[in-house]
């Protein structure tokens, strides 16, 4: 079980003034400083604003952009909207498989790496595409994927 003390949550609504209209833009930095918002600062905002938790659970799951489980420090978004499905990002999955060992809608036990399918990432003409933490590649091959996961495994590496 984690420990976590929640000065970070504190700031976050203070900034926020602990007014619950602004609930969207806490969850937003709660879940960039996380990478998910976790069961329990859903409890400690509910408190905090006298948000019933279900209620903040609606709007987070309502919303894609956010996420209850932990997403990896790299979050890859493979698009499989109708342009990139023909031009093969089923093959951009497989190549994320083989390379780093997930499927969408999972994490590296280590954190580094997460992966999700969206419906579009709105990059059509740079079929089949993908973004990893906003920074959008097209024209992708299996390779290519590899190519630049390989390249940023080596970048944390470095940093260590």
């Amino acid at each position: 079980m984690i420990t976590r003390t929640y000065s970070k949550v504190e700031e976050i609504l203070k900034k926020y003034e602990y007014k619950k209209e602004m609930l969207i833009k806490i969850l937003l930095e709660v879940q960039k400083e996380y990478r998910h918002i976790p069961r329990d600062v859903v409890n400690y905002i509910g408190t905090a604003l006298g948000i019933p938790p279900a209620k903040i659970y609606g709007v987070a799951t309502f919303y894609a952009q956010f996420s209850l489980k932990p997403k990896g420090e790299y979050t890859i978004l493979i698009c499989d909207g109708t342009a990139c499905h023909m031009e093969g990002s089923m093959s951009l999955v497989k190549a994320i498989e083989e390379e780093i060992g997930i499927k969408p809608g999972e994490v590296t036990p280590d954190l580094k790496f997460s992966l999700d399918k969206v419906g579009c990432l709105g990059a059509c003409a740079l079929a089949p595409a993908m973004v990893i933490n906003d920074e959008v590649y097209g024209k992708l091959t299996g390779e290519k994927v590899k190519e630049i996961l390989r390249k940023l495994k080596e970048r944390k590496e470095e940093e260590q």
